[in-house]
């Protein structure tokens, strides 16, 4: 299941959710903070626990993740 939500109305997604085990609860979020239609932030939830288990964020903005985090409970 895929719910992207537009808070901005510039027909840009501002967050794609993704349940990747029909469980009802995100597995993958893509969040573009800036509003240029690229997500900015990932945050995946590997094993269904509900928390956070990698988190990518592109810092200057050119396409490519700057910084992953791994580990569970962030």
């Amino acid at each position: 299941m895929t719910d992207p939500i537009q808070t901005r109305g510039d027909e840009h997604n501002e967050l794609l959710t993704v349940d990747t085990n029909n469980d009802g609860v995100a597995d993958i979020r893509a969040i573009d903070t800036d509003g240029d239609g690229k997500a900015d932030l990932f945050t995946i939830d590997s094993d269904g626990d509900g928390k956070v288990d990698v988190t990518m964020v592109d810092l200057d903005q050119d396409g490519n993740m700057d910084n992953t985090v791994y580990g569970s409970g962030q």
